[in-house]
């Protein structure tokens, strides 16, 4: 990078220009070099402030570092935000944070690198599509430190981030944390049966009976997106939210605007599969549609059904991926039950600079030692996937 560049530090993205924001890599479908990442486009970032769910009010102001040219031109960004907790992060440092005060520190507030509320990996640091990725990928890295020294903070994470992203991170002094979720990847099938057909016998008849019985009392399946994706729609979706999360995780992050704005700015790049009782709606999930990766993210309900949770959010989502030629599903946090659907252990990765020596010394022996423990618990877990071994069909138990 031959240019002066600066950093700039902006607190909201309605002073973000859209067009400008669309130029960076894999924020629009127009980057045909990147994969497209519904989560880092600026309707979604937008919406998330606009709708007042991700703002300061809620813990969530905005430090969002745009590396910026001699002209103004938006070369850079990385998305960031100043927070006084660790709700709606899905990557867990409330143990760093106890233990850091109960030895006289202040961990809050700290700076955090992310999508609010959105366990779903993707580009975090973010270039212009022509620019020399390597250094503006380590400017922005190198901001977000100055920015935690800047601010006097414990902290400062970068979450759900990409593999090929870490070894820039670690250059810079990060610390490398890795998690484990379960995903569904599209090896070319032509329809869900051909997908079966590579499970053992004994799992490819527990997944049709599962399906079978998800259906019964009447219940069918409508995949809505783009023009279907009505107020009428939202707010019978927004019901099924707020009862599931209200009794799941006490109050809901997300509120009844932020379905409407992002209905209005993104409806294509969203998925609806909603399931139907005598002719209402009972149950649906959200999905996120990005150029090669379908992202669950989050079911209600008000009417509870046998395996009815299973089919609406990962059975369908595989028949949604094959059916549009995506390359995988990624069904959101957790959920070792998802490896007996066909979804695959995939290791996720985030990184921590500790501005405090004694706790960044304290956080590397525990990820040390966590790394380790990932690492078997994923060999072990795609031991005992569903999938047929050795080429042909058995009556494999595991």
């Amino acid at each position: 990078m031959t240019e002066t560049v600066r950093i700039r530090v902006e607190t909201t993205f309605a002073d973000i220009a859209a067009d400008d924001w669309g130029r960076l890599s894999g924020a629009s479908r127009a980057d045909a070099q990147t994969p497209y990442n519904p989560f880092i486009s600026h309707a979604f970032l937008s919406s998330l402030e606009e709708s007042g769910c991700a703002v300061a009010e809620t813990g969530w102001l905005g430090q969002h570092l745009l590396l910026e040219g001699d002209d103004g031109a938006l070369l850079g960004a990385l998305p960031a935000y100043l927070k006084n907790h660790s709700q709606g992060e899905y990557v867990f440092d409330h143990g760093w944070a106890d233990a850091f005060e109960r030895a006289g520190g202040r961990y809050y507030p700290k700076l955090q690198a992310s999508i609010p509320f959105t366990p779903a990996t993707g580009p975090r640091l973010l270039s212009r599509v022509g620019q020399p990725v390597v250094a503006t990928q380590t400017a922005l890295a190198e901001g977000l430190k100055e920015l935690a020294k800047r601010h006097e903070v414990s902290s400062a994470h970068v979450t759900f981030a990409p593999q090929d992203e870490m070894p820039i991170f670690e250059a810079a002094g990060y610390l490398h944390r890795t998690d484990q979720q379960f995903h569904f990847i599209n090896e070319g099938y032509g329809s869900h049966d051909d997908f079966l057909e590579t499970l053992a016998s004994r799992k490819r008849k527990a997944l049709k009976k599962e399906r079978r019985a998800a259906l019964e009392h009447g219940i069918e399946i409508d995949w809505l997106t783009g023009k279907d994706l009505t107020e009428s729609i939202w707010d019978q979706f927004f019901a099924f939210y707020m009862d599931t999360g209200s009794r799941k995780w006490g109050r809901p992050y997300l509120n009844r605007e932020f379905y409407s704005l992002i209905g209005e700015r993104m409806a294509e790049d969203i998925l609806l599969v909603m399931a139907r009782r005598d002719g209402r709606y009972v149950a649906g999930a959200i999905n996120f549609i990005g150029s090669d990766t379908l992202f669950g993210r989050h079911w209600g309900c008000i009417e509870d059904h046998p395996f009815l949770h299973f089919e609406v959010c990962y059975h369908q989502a595989i028949d949604f991926a094959i059916a549009r030629g995506l390359k995988r599903v990624e069904a959101g946090a957790q959920g070792e039950h998802k490896l007996a659907r066909g979804y695959l252990p995939v290791t996720t990765h985030s990184a921590h600079y500790i501005t405090h020596p004694g706790l960044r010394r304290a956080v590397a022996d525990y990820l040390e030692r966590e790394r380790r423990d990932v690492e078997m618990m994923g060999e072990y877990l795609a031991d005992h996937g569903p999938f047929r071994r050795g080429g042909g069909d058995n009556n494999e138990t595991e």
